[in-house]
């Protein structure tokens, strides 16, 4: 992977800058996007004083103009893109009666359409150039019923839809596009859903009450355990395998 470009959005938060960095550390240019400034600068620089090849792009993914823009930046300024990972997340808890209009559009604008405007923008190139690999960043969440999390669980399973369907449309170009749907992750998103301190012991043991298993390895995931497996499905190593969702939780969600 080294001598490639991937571009890896959310690259301010726990996963997307695990991404980064692993990425960087082996020899891949990494354009990083987030709209959060501060934090995303303060990334970079921090994985540029390291001598890693990373480049800070600020842009909105719920914008296809901010997208267009910030795609055709990467691509004069460090070339082709090989990879895309698609990490831009944000969660709005709350049950179906409580939530605002506000909160479930603002969840479908980054989860889902920031999934279509930037693996629009990058699939459309790499068809051209027949050639490329694109991980969506999703979550078991998609897939299982959690109480106070419908607008995010829909808007994930929309965009493992979405890149599935992309995948079989570009397929025949050599363009290969898979998904990672984590568990519990040791990031801020995690705590931030327990203001108690409790985030890492309340995942782990579960909760019956609320019809949700805990964690059989006993553990959350960290943030790069869920890199690895996004550097996998990027890599050559995975060159024969698109269309595919690689679950990521610890067996939270018991296989299924």
């Amino acid at each position: 992977m080294a001598r490639k470009v991937a571009l890896v959005t959310g690259a301010a938060g726990g996963i997307g800058s695990a991404v980064v960095r692993l990425l960087a550390e082996q020899g891949t240019v990494v354009a990083a996007v987030d709209l959060d400034n501060g934090q995303l600068w303060e990334t970079v620089e921090k994985l540029a004083a390291e001598g890693l090849p990373v480049r800070g792009h600020p842009a909105d993914v719920t914008s296809s103009a901010d997208v267009e823009a910030v795609i055709d930046a990467v691509e004069e300024q460090l070339g082709p893109i090989d990879y895309l990972v698609n990490a831009a997340g944000v969660l709005r808890l709350g049950e179906v009666t409580d939530l605002s209009d506000q909160e479930w559009y603002l969840t479908f604008a980054v989860n889902a359409n920031g999934v279509f405007f930037v693996s629009r923008a990058v699939v459309s190139r790499m068809v051209a150039r027949r050639r490329g690999s694109i991980v969506t960043v999703a979550s078991n969440a998609a897939g299982t019923a959690r109480s106070h999390m419908a607008a995010y669980a829909a808007s994930k399973a929309a965009a493992i839809a979405f890149t599935k369907c992309m995948g079989l449309e570009v397929a025949r170009y050599g363009v290969r596009c898979n998904v990672v749907t984590p568990g519990s992750t040791d990031t801020h998103m995690l705590h931030g859903m327990h203001a108690d301190g409790s985030a890492v012991t309340a995942s782990v043991a579960g909760n019956p009450d609320a019809y949700r298993t805990g964690i059989p390895l006993g553990k959350v995931a960290s943030p790069e355990d869920v890199a690895h497996a996004i550097r996998f499905l990027l890599s050559d190593e995975a060159g024969h395998i698109t269309l595919q969702g690689l679950t990521v939780d610890g067996g939270a969600t018991l296989g299924v």
